[in-house]
């Protein structure tokens, strides 16, 4: 497999999305990194720090469900921000809206979201897709809860389509635990994220415009996709860190059946290197 450093002004989509999925792992390795901090400050009666940020590299390749679609590598930078009341991963923002301890392990907290979102196809992608519409990224606001309970960390999204291109909703869910092993981290989870009737439709129907021979009309219905993953992290010196994360996502039915999907699962590797100061 062969990365590309694309410019980000020649392919915005592409890296926009790479870039989400990536510094959406960062930030939740830097969030173990500040629950790390969070806990030795409290323990030894000092306030936590003020802020926080971090800065490096990744790239990402993603395997995309659309039939005759190329995989998509992509290297961007990273930029990570994180303070009392907001945190900034890339193409996401969180409003710190409660966080409430209840002992040294165990927290809940709650943000107000806003995230951009690449997805869907361009006609170009593949000859399935000639002559349809492209399908474009969206810009999602919501809320999102996260329960630290000591034993595993169990978190939940709500997000809507602000930019009103498919004007669906979506939910998710996510149980996830860090095994710390020195200065190596493994993080196993496991994720399911509902979609609605018109998300689906958006990206993987077939408008009756758009259906020709070989390509019948289609209308999506919410469905419910899983997806398992792990990731790797490594603390090369104190204040930086490289890691690895790869992940799979089957796909269930209301989205394998379209005439447009050729594959029965999405997958996604991504590296990267951090500095933190």
């Amino acid at each position: 497999m062969t990365l590309s450093l694309t410019p980000l002004k020649k392919c915005p989509r592409a890296c926009l999305g790479a870039a989400t999925a990536t510094l959406c792992l960062l930030a939740a390795t830097q969030a173990a990194a500040q629950e790390r901090r969070t806990d030795a400050a409290s323990a030894a009666g000092a306030p936590d720090a003020a802020s926080s940020w971090g800065i490096g590299i990744g790239a990402s390749a993603v395997r995309r469900p659309y039939a005759g679609a190329e995989s998509k590598n992509i290297a961007v930078p990273l930029l990570f921000y994180e303070s009392r009341w907001f945190r900034v991963s890339g193409a996401t923002a969180d409003v710190k809206l409660l966080q409430k301890e209840f002992g040294p392990q165990s927290s809940i907290g709650l943000t107000g979201r806003i995230k951009y979102e690449d997805g869907g196809y361009e006609a170009g992608d593949s000859p399935r897709l000639a002559g349809m519409a492209d399908r474009d990224g969206s810009v999602w606001g919501g809320a999102a809860v996260t329960w630290n309970t000591g034993f595993a960390r169990v978190s939940g999204e709500w997000l809507s389509d602000l930019s009103s291109k498919s004007k669906g909703q979506k939910l998710q869910l996510q149980v996830d635990r860090r095994f710390g092993f020195g200065s190596f981290g493994l993080t196993p989870r496991v994720q399911a994220q509902w979609l609605d009737e018109k998300y689906v439709d958006y990206y993987f129907g077939v408008r009756p415009n758009e259906a020709q021979p070989g390509r019948a009309q289609y209308t999506g219905k919410a469905a419910t996709t899983m997806e398992l993953g792990l990731r790797l992290d490594y603390a090369i010196r104190p204040r930086q860190m490289v890691f690895l994360d790869v992940s799979a996502t089957s796909l269930p039915d209301e989205i394998k059946n379209s005439p447009i999907v050729g594959r029965s699962s999405m997958s996604r590797a991504t590296v990267g290197y951090i500095h933190r100061f």
